[in-house]
C-alpha cells in the first residue's frame, strides 16, 4: 500500500504545511482552519471520484505501461492546475469578459465577486458533465456484446436498445429536452449548449478511440504507431472523463471556502489518492477480482450525471452525491464477493 500512495502522502503533507502557513500570513492567524478545509475538499474529491478510479483503471488496463505513467504525471498537473484552478478562472473570464490576470486577481484579492462569476456560469458547466457522464453511462449498458449484468432486471432491458442506433445521444437529448422545462429563460440557450456540447466531445473522443482500436486490429504491422495514437485518445478520454467528474466538486468547493489556493490544495490533494488508487487497482488487478465493480462504477456515473442536471435549477449537497456513489460501488463490492463465494462453493461442491 506504500508503494501507491507514497506520493500521495507526501502531497499531503506539503499541501497541509502550504496551507498553514497561507493562513498564518495571508488571514491572519488562519493556518490550522485552512487545514481542516483543506484536509474535508481532499475527503470531499476521494469520496465524489471513487467511482472515477474504478473507471479509469477499467481504461488504464488497456493502456501501455508509458501512457499510464504519463496520465499519473501529465494527468494529475492537468487534473489539478487545469481543471481545479485554470479552468474556473478561464470560465469567469469568459462570462465576465475580462482578461485571465484581472480574474486571478480577483480570485486572490475580491473572492466574492469571484465566487458570484462562478456561481453564475454553474448550470451550463454542470451540464457538459452531465451529458458527457450520461452518454458514458448510456454506452457501457448497452454495449451488444456486454455478457455480464449485475442489476439483470434493468441491464438486460437496457442492453436490448443497442438495436437503436444512436439510443445515447437520443436519451441524453430527451434528458436535456426535459431539462429545458425547468430552467428559467436567461439560462435555458446556455444549457442547451453546454449539454449538445458534451455530448459532440463524448462522440468524436469514443468514436476516435473505436476507430483506432479496429485499426490496431485490422493492421498489425502498424502496431508501434497504433498504440502511440491510441496511448494518447485514451490519456484524453481519461482526462475528459476526470474533467466531467471534477466540475461539481470543484463548483461545490466554494460552499467551504472561498479562496483559490486552499481549494486547489485540498482538491489537490484528493486528485493524488484518486490517481494512486487507480494504479492500484489497475495492478493488482482488483477489477478482474470483483466482477460487479464497474458495474457498480457506472451505476454510479449515471446518478452523478442525473444529479448534475438537477444540479442546474435545484442545489443538490455534495454529501448526497457522494453517498450515492459510495453506495452503488460498495453494493457493487458486497454483490462481487458473494459472486466468488458461490463459485467456489460449487467448484468445491
Amino acid at each position: 500500500m506504500l508503494h501507491y500512495f507514497l506520493g500521495s502522502y507526501i502531497v499531503t503533507i506539503v499541501g497541509f504545511i502550504a496551507a498553514y502557513l497561507w493562513g498564518e500570513h495571508v488571514h491572519n492567524g488562519t493556518g490550522l482552519t485552512c487545514v481542516f478545509i483543506a484536509f474535508v475538499l481532499a475527503v470531499l474529491e476521494v469520496s465524489l471520484s471513487f467511482d472515477n478510479a474504478v473507471v479509469n483503471a477499467m481504461k488504464l488496463e488497456h493502456m501501455s505501461e508509458k501512457w499510464r505513467h504519463r496520465f499519473i504525471t501529465w494527468g494529475i498537473l492537468i487534473a489539478v492546475f487545469g481543471m481545479r484552478f485554470l479552468f474556473p478562472l478561464l470560465v469567469v473570464a469568459i462570462f465576465a469578459k475580462l482578461n485571465i490576470l484581472s480574474v486571478l486577481n480577483m480570485a486572490l484579492n475580491d473572492v466574492n465577486s469571484y465566487a458570484h462569476y462562478l456561481e453564475l456560469t454553474h448550470a451550463p458547466i454542470v451540464a457538459f458533465g452531465g451529458a458527457f457522464l450520461l452518454m458514458l453511462f448510456m454506452d457501457y449498458f448497452v454495449e451488444q456484446k456486454k455478457e455480464i449484468h449485475w442489476i439483470k432486471c434493468i441491464e438486460i432491458p437496457m442492453q436490448r436498445l443497442a438495436s437503436v442506433k444512436g439510443i445515447c445521444t437520443i436519451t441524453t437529448l430527451i434528458v436535456l429536452g426535459f431539462l429545458m422545462f425547468e430552467l428559467s429563460p436567461e439560462v435555458r440557450i446556455s444549457v442547451l449548449k453546454s449539454g449538445i456540447s458534451g455530448i459532440i466531445i463524448y462522440l468524436i473522443i469514443d468514436g476516435l478511440a473505436e476507430w483506432l482500436e479496429r485499426r490496431q486490429e485490422e493492421r498489425m504491422k502498424l502496431c508501434a504507431d497504433t498504440v502511440k495514437c491510441s496511448g494518447l485518445v485514451g490519456f484524453l478520454y481519461l482526462e475528459l472523463i476526470d474533467a466531467s467528474f471534477s466540475l461539481d466538486g470543484v463548483l461545490g468547493a466554494f460552499a467551504l471556502s472561498k479562496d483559490i489556493l486552499i481549494i486547489t490544495i485540498g482538491l489537490f490533494i484528493g486528485a493524488m489518492f484518486v490517481r494512486s488508487l487507480t494504479i492500484m487497482l489497475v495492478e493488482k488487478k482488483t477489477l478482474a477480482q470483483y466482477l460487479y465493480l464497474e458495474h457498480g462504477a457506472h451505476w454510479a456515473i449515471g446518478t452523478l450525471a442525473i444529479l448534475m442536471f438537477i444540479s442546474t435549477f435545484h442545489e443538490v449537497p455534495e454529501v448526497v452525491t457522494g453517498l450515492l456513489g459510495l453506495a452503488f460501488i460498495v453494493s457493487a463490492f458486497i454483490s462481487s464477493i458473494i459472486h466468488n463465494k458461490k463459485v467456489k462453493n460449487e467448484v468445491e461442491g
